[in-house]
């Protein structure tokens, strides 16, 4: 069971990084890996404070968190021979420091500039450029440090994604009990109940999570390391991710339209909960109170997308068994699913 040491949030929070690392033991050169956007807001503070630690820094820019990018990281790290690496970014920048650092037998810090879902904590990692999505069970983070005035400069839509990504554990947690039940998977009760305390949250203070709102924003991304962690205690992730992911998985695959991935999985949510006869209601109420989408149209995909990626889901990853494998619903079924729950009109 891997866990962070630090977890460090609040604003202006970066300027402490000298002390975490001297605390934490790094005395060796640091490569930094970061996005375009992502080094001008965030990465280059962290260079130039390390720098006054007395530690050699480098920065490699990569695009995403796909396969060459990994492997980019992983050439660099061969060749600079760094002792830490850090993750400044959205969620496929810091999923691909933390494969590459676990690769390479490295430690890895989280720095988050964003709030869009849970892999800023999580030892889990999505890889793209495969047929299919693909998570890789890779390391936590040593340490996290979320500059709250960082994270405020980034699109608000980032936060309301991380909070669709977050209520989606009502469905995955249920997924998981029912592989439980039915096929006699392990199931966690402390991460499935730290990963509902979190969804439970967010729901329960919705009305804080509004722009400009500097304590709504520390508790979703209080939330977000929560659920990590919870998948750390696990072992996997399936506290977080459940059949609601394996539908946003498929939306992508069939329609690529720029929704985000929390996004999708709030509807996927409103969808599953649906099925596992539960208050679906409520899921879309408080992802509208936050602003998220809720239906296709706001999602930016057609009717037909909507339900061909729902039919599609079941064979995004056959081994994970959820309520879609149960069920194993139809064309026609999924349709009227999608309408019942006003996703489609």
């Amino acid at each position: 069971m891997q866990l962070p040491r630090e977890v460090i949030i609040g604003k202006e929070v970066l300027n402490r990084i000298p002390e975490v690392v001297k605390r934490l033991g790094v005395k060796g050169p640091a490569l930094i890996v970061a996005g375009q956007r992502s080094c001008e807001i965030a990465g280059r503070t962290v260079r130039d404070l390390l720098i006054q630690s007395d530690i050699t820094v480098d920065t490699i820019l990569v695009q995403a968190a796909a396969l060459r990018d990994v492997l980019a990281i992983e050439e660099r790290i061969a060749e600079l021979k760094p002792q830490i690496l850090f993750g400044v970014g959205g969620g496929t920048k810091i999923d691909a420091a933390k494969l590459s650092s676990a690769h390479q037998g490295l430690p890895f810090i989280s720095v988050p500039t964003t709030l869009s879902h849970d892999g800023i904590a999580s030892p889990l990692a999505s890889i793209k450029g495969f047929d299919k999505p693909y998570s890789a069970m890779s390391q936590a983070p040593l340490a996290i440090i979320a500059d709250t005035g960082v994270i405020a400069q980034e699109p608000w839509r980032f936060v309301v994604s991380g909070c669709g990504d977050v209520l989606a554990k009502f469905t995955a947690v249920k997924d998981w009990r029912l592989a439980h039940l039915e096929c006699d998977e392990y199931y966690g009760e402390y991460a499935a109940s730290l990963a509902l305390m979190s969804a439970t949250l967010v729901e329960e203070n919705a009305n804080q999570i509004q722009q400009g709102n500097e304590e709504g924003e520390q508790l979703l991304l209080e939330a977000l390391i929560s659920c990590g962690v919870a998948m750390s205690i696990a072992g996997s992730s399936r506290p977080c991710s459940g059949s609601e992911h394996l539908f946003s998985h498929a939306l992508t695959m069939v329609n690529s339209s720029g929704a985000m991935h929390g996004e999708q999985c709030g509807v996927g949510s409103i969808l599953m909960a649906y099925l596992y006869g539960a208050n679906w209601k409520r899921i879309r109420e408080t992802l509208r109170h936050l602003g998220a989408p809720t239906n296709a149209q706001e999602l930016g995909v057609s009717d037909e997308d909507i339900v061909k990626a729902l039919e599609l889901a079941v064979t995004i990853r056959p081994e994970r068994y959820t309520i879609l494998h149960k069920l194993r619903l139809d064309s026609e079924t999924c349709k009227k699913v999608a309408k019942i729950t006003e996703i489609i009109s």
